[in-house]
């Protein structure tokens, strides 16, 4: 029996797969976090934690494809301040609840707790999640991710990293 089979069904499932994004992120392994993603996923980190409404709010990021690629081009070419000395970080994602489930796609809100360590400091970024996740190909993959942080009106100066 696997943990997938343990945990049960799709939420089981989500949970590996969203512990799997976290390690990839912490691990700086871009480009197979970008294949978690389907062509039109969109990743959000709103400035109201409150919003729901992303075309019309302020965001940290509100990234498509598109954009996702050229952040990452950025976060890893060494040509902006933030790829020069990019924090590391430890994810710890919990809290996981199944949430709307559509025909081909589902919700999984969970709590997500970012510390980051730059230059002799640590910071930490605390946030609900929601991924909406769908099957493609046999394979779950990322449609939608929103980060809302818990202090998203707050003045944020250390977001070098993707969340």
């Amino acid at each position: 029996m696997n943990v997938t089979d343990h945990l049960g069904g799709d939420l089981g499932e989500a949970i590996v797969f969203i512990w799997k994004e976290a390690e990839l992120l912490d691990r700086k392994r871009y480009e197979a976090w970008a294949a978690l993603w389907t062509e039109e996923g969109i990743y959000v980190v709103p400035t109201d934690a409150e919003a729901t409404d992303f075309t019309r709010t302020l965001n940290y990021a509100f990234d498509d494809a598109r954009m996702r690629k050229m952040r990452l081009a950025r976060m890893t070419s060494g040509a902006a301040i933030s790829a020069d000395s990019a924090a590391a970080t430890v994810r710890t994602v919990s809290r996981f609840t199944l949430g709307a489930v559509q025909e081909d796609s589902f919700e999984v809100d969970a709590a997500q707790i970012v510390t980051a360590y730059k230059r002799e400091s640590y910071t930490t970024f605390i946030a609900n999640v929601t991924y909406r996740l769908c099957r493609r190909d046999g394979a779950l993959k990322l449609e939608r991710k929103i980060v809302r942080l818990i202090n998203a009106a707050d003045s944020l100066d250390a977001l070098g990293f993707l969340l």
